[in-house]
Order: structure tokens, then sequence, then C-alpha cells
């Protein structure tokens, strides 16, 4: 077992201050956590008003971070959310007018409601952790990561994304409606509320560094690699998948096990991080072979296809 290290106390410290804001879900609020200490984005399919904005914004003030949050519309432009560049008299040069995607953490709100053009704009970004503009590079700040929302129910008017863009999230999450215990505490809270609750800032943009520093140098035996192999490929050859999990797959899946047990306060991973995380890491990555008729139904069917393979490969000892 690791000490009780800086990094580790300060990940505990913000996973509480969080849930105290986003009631009744804490597998939701950890996911959200070793995909922002594992350096990847984040994927919510959920129906509207079930917390996902809460989540956002409560990541960003918990860390000190800033925040913006984007409305998808068809409408809605690539230079709406990169920026443009404006020509300055005075200076008798273009200006780049940064747009909202300049922020430490980024709500893509219902991001399946705007066109191709403008959803490859975000996801390149997100790749390349910067945005060209007239040839010229911007740097997006650091940390930087986008929580992406998109409902699974309603599809009617969308732009669903496709398989090598869903790739870029790490992790996909559903934050469910809350438990009657935990929505009967919300509607006590908001009773009478005229204002949010102010949420303390937990750590800084630099401690988040560190802990993904920390997060880096967590230890993986060989053994555990041939069991994330395995178990990617085992995707690639099932016959209820069209496409398996690519090579990013398989990184993601290590770098979130190895978020998995810094949240532990552990510095090994164990079997159990990468089987916790498989799902959530893999399902959005893999096409079922069935026609089903709904994104909601082929993600549940990849999710029960996954969770067999899983039960079928041998657990290292």
């Amino acid at each position: 077992m690791a000490e009780p290290g800086e990094p580790q106390d300060q990940a505990r410290r913000l996973q509480a201050a969080i849930e105290t804001v986003v009631r009744g879900k804490p597998d939701a609020v950890r996911l959200a956590l070793v995909c922002l200490f594992a350096e990847g984005h984040l994927l919510i399919e959920d129906v509207p008003g079930v917390g996902k904005t809460t989540l956002a914004q409560s990541l960003a003030r918990a860390v000190d971070c800033s925040f913006r949050r984007i409305q998808f519309t068809s409408d809605l432009l690539p230079s709406d959310i990169i920026g443009v560049s404006i020509f300055d008299r005075e200076e008798r040069d273009f200006v780049f007018r940064r747009g909202p995607l300049f922020a430490n953490i980024v709500l893509a709100d219902e991001i399946n409601r705007t066109t191709p053009k403008t959803q490859s704009a975000l996801l390149e970004a997100m790749g390349e952790g910067r945005v060209s503009v007239d040839n010229r590079t911007h740097p997006l700040p650091q940390p930087f990561m986008v929580i992406a929302t998109q409902n699974p129910v309603e599809f009617h008017g969308t732009y669903p994304l496709p398989e090598s863009q869903l790739d870029r999230f790490l992790l996909r999450v559903r934050m469910g409606y809350p438990e009657a215990g935990a929505e009967k505490e919300i509607l006590r809270l908001a009773h009478g509320s005229t204002s949010e609750s102010p949420l303390p800032s937990v750590m800084t943009g630099e401690d988040l560094m560190r802990c993904r520093e920390s997060v880096r140098r967590v230890r993986v035996d060989d053994s555990l690699l041939d069991y994330i192999l395995a178990l990617v490929d085992s995707t690639r050859r099932s016959e209820y998948l069209l496409t398996g999990a690519s090579p990013r797959g398989s990184l993601a899946l290590l770098g979130a096990a190895r978020a998995e047990a810094f949240l532990d306060r552990r510095d090994y991973c164990t079997p159990d991080d990468i089987k916790r995380l498989a799902l959530p890491v893999l399902a959005h990555r893999v096409v079922v072979g069935s026609s089903y008729s709904s994104p909601h139904e082929r993600s549940r069917e990849a999710e029960a296809i996954l969770a067999e393979i899983l039960e079928s490969i041998e657990i290292p000892l």
C-alpha cells in the first residue's frame, strides 16, 4: 500500500466535495474523476435534468479551473466554439478572439445536435490540445477536459457521432435517475433556496497536474498488460461485434485503471481496476453486429456482449 501522500489526500477531498453537490451519484462522480486524472475526456449519455451540468460545474469549481458551457445546435459553426481572427486597424494585423473552447473544463451540451463539421472541430481540438486558425496554432489551456453530453433516447434531428470520433472519449457514463432518498434530499435543499451553495476549491490546476504525474507512476504488472490485451483481442474476434476496440482503447483502459488505483491510494494496479473500468472505457468503442434501431439499444447490447467477454477471460492471479 502506498503511503498516504498529498496527491491522494487531495483526490479524496475532491471526490468528497463534489459529492456534497452531486447527490446520490457516487459512481458517476468517481468515473468523472478517473477521467480527469487519466487526462481524458468524458461522454455522458443521459436524459435532461439528471445532473450532467451540475457535475461539470462542480468539478471545475472544486479544482479552481475555468469553466465554459457550449450549447450545441444545428446552426453552430466551428468558429463559434474555436474563435475567429479579426482585423485590428490599430495593429494592422489580424487578432485572434478566443472562443468558449478556451477553458480548462468545457461542457459540450448535446454534442449530437450540431453538424459533423462542428463536431469534428471540437474533437480535433480534444485530440491535439490546440486549434489552428488562419495557419496559426493556438494551444488550449492546461489542464483541458471536455465533458460532452447527448440524449440516447431522443435521436430525431441529431447527427450521431461516428465510431472514430467516439473513440476520442476516454469514458462513457450514465448519470441515471437518483434514488428516492437522494432526490428527497435534493428537494429539501432546493426548497426556499435563492442561490447555489458555494463549493470551495479543493485543489488548483497545479495540484491537478501533480496528481496526474502520480497516476503515470502507478505500476502495472506484465500479467495485467496481458489481461488488457486478451480482453481487447476478444472484442476483435467476437462474432457479435462488427468492430472491436482499437489500440487507443487498450491505452485508455490502461490509463483509466491507473487512475482508479490512484483514487484507491495505491501505487499499483489490480485486475479489479481493469474489470471495473472495462465497460465504461470500451463499450462506446465497439460496433454491434445486430441491427438495433436506436443508439440506446445498440449501446446496451454492446455492454452486454462486453460483460460476457469479461466473464470468459481468466483473471490473472
